[in-house]
């Protein structure tokens, strides 16, 4: 499958603001990719891209004071297949975890282990396989929080999602990392895009989205507490412990967002030199969804 994808965004500055992106595909998947994955910026400033400590390709840069523009399209081909579902993958021991994998058991900005270890026990304790029990925990993030980009909130963590019952999709993968690491799961939060292929369109621009990892089988496997179910199409930008690792943009000063728009369509190779249709959003409403 061939899917279209890029950004068009837009920030606002009054003095020179270095700045972190996480706005390209993992370095794994870049073999997938059938046309160059390039980022331009107007007016040009220089970009130095480099492999931060999760493995994410990042790119530093230093936005100017006025208007930058940030832009990115690329074709990129991945699986037609969904999710896969693995009912007999295993919970490892902590003992036999591989070295790489500890750091996520541990607490993090936005996933506070030991807020909630009576939640995630409770709801897993009569369950025997690692993949019963992730599943049981997402179903129960998923049916604990309303989604909603109004109430988006960048400083909402797992356990402040657990008791507001609120959030967009980044509370729903930080809750769901939560629970998963308050029974000794290790989980890794993932930001990337997500489209609307094979279910129906949501009546909202095109975001990022957000999901997580769960380490069980002896692999990472993908799942979505804002969706409770297998998707098609997930391309992933960057990987952490929660979204401070993976933010897809990071500011060392004050910048405002002043235009945002993300496509993500699947397409056929007839339409590779197609450009993508343009969707003016002209003032940001601060959603990462």
């Amino acid at each position: 499958m061939l899917i279209r994808t890029g950004f068009d965004i837009c920030f606002r500055t009054w003095q020179p603001i270095p700045t972190n992106l996480l706005l390209s595909v993992l370095p794994e998947h870049e073999p997938q990719l059938r046309t160059l994955q390039r980022i331009v910026t107007e007016p040009e400033i220089q970009l130095h891209h480099f492999r931060d400590g999760f493995g994410n390709h990042a790119t530093r840069c230093v936005l100017p004071p006025g208007d930058t523009w940030v832009r990115g399209d690329f074709v990129i081909e991945v699986p037609d297949t969904a999710d896969p579902v693995v009912p007999d993958a295993v919970q490892h021991p902590v003992s036999e975890l591989p070295d790489d994998v500890l750091v996520y058991l541990l607490g993090s900005r936005y996933c506070e282990v030991g807020r909630l270890t009576q939640e995630a026990w409770g709801a897993t304790s009569h369950l025997a396989s690692g993949w019963d029990k992730v599943q049981a925990l997402v179903a129960l993030a998923h049916n604990r929080v309303e989604f909603g980009y109004h109430h988006a909130r960048n400083t909402r963590s797992g356990s402040d999602a657990w008791h507001e019952q609120v959030g967009v999709c980044r509370d729903f993968a930080h809750l769901a990392v939560t629970l998963c690491r308050e029974i000794n799961i290790p989980a890794r939060y993932c930001t990337g895009y997500l489209g609307d292929i094979g279910v129906d369109p949501i009546d909202a621009p095109m975001d990022f989205s957000a999901w997580f990892e769960a380490y069980i089988g002896g692999r990472w496997y993908t799942f979505d507490a804002r969706h409770n179910r297998p998707r098609v199409g997930r391309i992933v930008m960057a990987r952490g412990r929660d979204a401070t690792d993976a933010a897809i943009t990071t500011h060392f000063g004050p910048a405002n967002l002043v235009h945002f728009h993300v496509h993500t369509d699947e397409v056929a190779n007839t339409d590779l030199s197609r450009p993508p249709a343009e969707t003016v959003v002209p003032q940001y409403a601060g959603k990462f969804g």
